[in-house]
């Protein structure tokens, strides 16, 4: 097994259960009818296999639904006409969230069991009075960024999609956080750590969440199964001596956590630590766990 130096746990089950603005409220034949703030929605889940538990008049008052599968098109629809943007928030972040052209609302909540396993981290050391340098890749709205801005962390925020970046500036006002030392970068994820490498500049905690599929800023293809190997090893390469964590999800379910939790620990070679995989998901209000991502996570030993 790759990564000598490392205790392996493996397969592991997260689930996102410190939210008060989100539920999960039911699941089942392809979909999921989940609670953001205020507002209902409908939106497909192909893990969900099973029945509903709730009655179909309680999934008909639904605010908004996203109908069909296909992430390419717009297909919204609404009772009345419930708003296009609200408040949202996660411990002590509020951000903004809204309906895009695809299904997505710009938070993906499951990811909140990891927010809350690396912001102690952070917590810990800068209370020693010691900085904290975080790289977040693919960075979204930036939810992550200022979960470890909050912490005390100073962040590097990169995403490829510069409509991406101008909402998580937006989020990063609503938070209150707007003199966090937050650096907003468009770039692609690859080129930047390979400039990184190069100057020699390194972080003390690495997020990174691939696409299956995307383009850089000057149109560059990445593709997941052929990417993510170089990507892996170029993120342990800006770890810095003493680093605390490296998280990396993937939305590809397709792919296994245990693959992703030998290709990075084959990244992290002679580092020592606690290496970590599983699945991430959230649990509906009848206690079935909907899972949509996968990931790894290394913690220094």
């Amino acid at each position: 097994m790759s990564g000598v130096n490392l205790t392996h746990r493996l397969p592991l089950l997260t689930t996102a259960d410190g939210w008060d603005d989100y539920a999960l409220l039911d699941s089942g034949q392809g979909r999921k009818l989940e609670r953001y703030a205020e507002q209902t929605v409908i939106r497909p889940e192909p893990q969900a296999i099973w029945q509903p538990a709730l009655a179909d008049e309680i999934w008909q008052a639904a605010d908004a639904w996203f109908e069909g599968t296909d992430d390419s098109a717009s297909r919204w629809g609404f009772n009345g006409s419930p708003a296009q943007a609200w408040p949202m928030t996660y411990a002590d972040v509020t951000f903004e969230a809204r309906f895009t052209p695809f299904r997505h609302l710009g938070v993906f909540v499951e990811q909140a069991a990891q927010w809350d396993w690396f912001r102690p981290l952070i917590e810990a050391r800068t209370a020693a009075g010691r900085p904290v340098r975080i790289l977040n890749l693919f960075a979204y709205t930036g939810i992550a960024s200022l979960i470890a801005a909050r912490a005390g962390a100073e962040v590097t925020h990169l995403d490829a999609s510069k409509k991406a970046i101008t909402w998580a500036n937006q989020n990063q006002a609503r938070a209150g956080l707007a003199d966090a030392p937050i650096r907003w970068i468009a770039d692609d994820a690859v080129k930047f750590l390979k400039r990184e490498v190069k100057r020699g500049r390194t972080y003390d905690g690495v997020l990174l969440d691939p696409p299956k599929y995307g383009r850089g800023t000057k149109g560059e293809v990445w593709q997941l199964y052929e990417g993510l190997p170089e990507l892996l090893h170029l993120a342990t390469r800006v770890l810095s001596a003493d680093a605390l964590f490296l998280v990396a999800t993937v939305y590809a379910i397709r792919m296994s956590s245990t693959s992703l939790h030998h290709g990075l620990a084959e990244a992290l070679d002679t580092r020592a630590g606690v290496l970590e995989s599983g699945e991430m998901g959230v649990r509906d209000q009848v206690g079935r766990t909907l899972v949509s991502a996968i990931f790894a996570r290394w913690q220094a030993g």
